[in-house]
């Protein structure tokens, strides 16, 4: 209670994102969050393997949707959620500050680069097919086109060690060419990815398309990797002995996997992950005489 108000403290229920919406795990079960000097900060959602089964559902209910709208319009809305984060800097600042141990200079910096690269992949949206993409030539009277469409529903484990500039690094080029996500937060910083979801539903993303978990990235990532509606993995999150065992269980459905690899987040991103969940279909058509 503050001694000056008389009031008593109102503390923020954190909770999972799924389908648009904001459940509590249906375990029923939490786990305790600290900043960097084990102070506790909230009680996270301890997501279940029923919970990502569940995310996965909502993911695939939204692919048809997000894959068919415009690159124009996908771009709109990346751009629409750097729009709003840009409202609520402060706030991030705050919880990225508290998740890795930053100064509150250093921490706004990561929340800026990362406000930055939304609006950097927006630009994207409408000029990845320019290079993932083109008329092929071919030895006959024929059109041979190649066009970049979107592998379908991603599972993706968020870096460890960076809770917000590393979450959107791996969310927005997924999302941009058309994918729908499941994402595994950062086990032991989940704070800003659950608070991203608050932007997200604000956003205009349409539910379905970004899903948020929290809990043991083992316990999450196991049962995603099985999953045979599943198309794709990142694996940013996982270390070497969880990567090798999550390729395998991929495999069974020839899953696109993503294996983690040393990546300094506040680097130019490149196209590399943009073109990682991208499938190429080729169309032949005669010629006209």
């Amino acid at each position: 209670m503050s001694e000056l108000t008389g009031r008593l403290s109102v503390f923020k229920t954190y909770k999972l994102y799924v389908g648009g919406k904001f459940p509590r795990s249906e375990s029923g079960r939490v786990y305790e969050v600290t900043d960097s000097k084990g102070t506790w900060l909230a009680n996270a959602p301890l997501a279940s393997r029923k919970d990502a089964r569940d995310a996965v559902v909502a993911a695939r209910k939204a692919f048809g949707g997000w894959s068919g709208a415009t690159a124009y319009n996908r771009g709109q809305i990346l751009y629409r959620i750097a729009e709003m984060l840009e409202g609520r800097r402060d706030q991030f600042t705050a919880e990225v500050a508290a998740a890795e141990g930053l100064s509150k200079a250093k921490a706004a910096a990561q929340v800026d680069a990362a406000i930055d690269r939304w609006v950097w992949y927006a630009g994207w949206s409408d000029k990845v097919a320019q290079i993932a993409g083109g008329t092929n030539p071919v030895a006959g009277p024929y059109f041979n086109v190649s066009a970049p469409e979107p592998t379908g529903v991603v599972a993706v484990l968020a870096p460890q060690e960076s809770s917000f500039l590393g979450l959107v690094s791996v969310i927005a080029p997924a999302i941009v060419t058309g994918n729908t996500v499941v994402v595994a937060a950062a086990e032991n910083a989940p704070l800003p990815a659950l608070s991203l979801a608050e932007v997200l539903a604000t956003s205009d993303l349409p539910g379905g398309v970004v899903n948020i978990l929290s809990g043991r990235t083992a316990e999450l990532s196991a049962p995603l990797a099985a999953h045979q509606d599943v198309n794709a993995l990142d694996l940013a999150g996982a270390d070497e002995e969880l990567a090798k065992d999550l390729e395998t269980a991929a495999a069974d459905n020839l899953k696109r996997v993503l294996r983690p690899a040393p990546v300094n987040w506040t680097a130019d991103p490149g196209t590399a992950r943009l073109l990682t969940f991208l499938e190429t279909k080729t169309v032949w058509h005669p010629m006209g005489v």
